[in-house]
């Protein structure tokens, strides 16, 4: 029987557990027995007999957890894992069914492809020049270390051993790790984990390795469940530049369906802007005043020789007044006139009374 490292470890640690459980039924029973016999002597060597049966499994569940939790990195300081490269599965063409007619029996041509569908070669992996430029170690990796094959699981145990393991993984798939064995890192070296669904990469991570020289790791995505669209994905790891191993997995079933996302919703608020609000000007009311003229006329200066001078309006819508000597002739103005100041009609000098001595 051909077992691994890790298979004859978890073989061991059942075993040390299935014979401390019979030890200590065995033992139990032993005293229970001892204790119904009526001689001493079988009495004592039956109990005896069951406290060392009890004593040997307590021995058992020691072993049994030292195996569980150092045996297998122990090991694999004198026995470094070989990396086991896994076959790639190359496309096969299916042959198209060609229809054969019914009514007659005259063969058919049927036309030969002028091209042949060859498929290519997966080029060999390497490190995106994105995810590159991000290293940041200084340390040069070990071209002699050597990952095992990925195994796959949902859930890890506290030594890192897979939890049901698989390859198939039904939707949704949750959390996932992709568990392997190393041996001959160098701490401080850059690892880089690459996850890709196709040709597409849809997680990395990439850092210093923290780890130690040997033993076991992981490298692990945890998506939005409706991230984990159904198909092929595949699963790279890297030190430096150098591709160390690669696993693929396939995810089954519809992703679950993503959250709407909220829709943003504008609310206009009004803010009322004081708006200058134009005054009308008073409106000019004309005023009737007979005896004015729309053009202002300056006052003429006041004469010495006049010694009653007058100021008479003119005015408006009057009849001629007779004529009088030594007073001025009223005009006759047919419409009232607006004026802005009264004006004067031309001075005239009125006859001087002389005395006589």
């Amino acid at each position: 029987m051909d077992l691994d490292i890790h298979t004859t470890v978890l073989t061991a640690f059942v075993l040390a557990i299935g014979f401390a459980i019979l030890f200590i039924w065995i033992g139990i029973r032993s005293i229970r027995k001892a204790r119904a016999l009526k001689f001493f002597r079988m009495r004592r060597d039956r109990m005896v007999t069951g406290w060392r049966l009890i004593f040997f499994s307590l021995v058992l569940v020691i072993l049994a957890f030292l195996l569980n939790r150092f045996a297998e990195p122990v090991i694999y300081n004198f026995f470094p894992p070989t990396p086991t490269l896994t076959a790639t599965p190359t496309i096969t063409q299916t042959p198209t069914i060609t229809l054969t007619p019914s009514i007659t029996q005259t063969p058919t041509i049927t036309t030969t492809p002028s091209v042949t569908d060859t498929p290519t070669p997966s080029p060999t992996p390497h490190v995106p020049l994105a995810i590159e430029v991000q290293f940041t170690s200084v340390v040069t990796p070990n071209p002699a270390a050597v990952f095992s094959p990925l195994q796959f699981a949902r859930a890890l145990d506290e030594n890192f051993a897979p939890i049901e393991p698989a390859i198939v993984f039904q939707n949704p798939v949750g959390h996932l790790y992709a568990q392997f064995s190393y041996d001959n890192m160098l701490v401080g070296a850059q690892w880089t984990a690459l996850w890709f669904r196709g040709v597409e990469l849809v997680h990395f991570e990439t850092s210093p390795w923290d780890g130690g020289t040997g033993g076991v790791g992981y490298t692990d995505w945890n998506p939005q469940p409706y991230e984990w669209l159904p198909g092929l994905y595949e699963v790279q790891i890297f030190v430096g530049l150098q591709w160390k191993t690669v696993g693929t997995f396939t995810v089954e079933g519809d992703a679950p369906t993503p959250p709407p996302s909220p829709t943003p919703t504008f609310t206009v608020t009004l803010t009322p802007t004081p708006t200058a609000t134009r005054t009308p000007r008073p409106t000019a009311t004309a005023s009737f005043t007979p005896g004015f003229s729309p053009t202002a006329t300056p006052r003429p200066s006041a004469t010495p020789t006049s010694r009653y001078p007058t100021s008479t309006p003119t005015p408006a819508y009057t009849h001629a007044p007779s004529n009088t000597p030594g007073t001025p002739t009223a005009t006759f103005t047919h419409a009232p006139t607006y004026t802005a100041s009264p004006s004067r009609p031309p001075a005239t000098h009125q006859p001087t009374n002389t005395p006589s001595f």
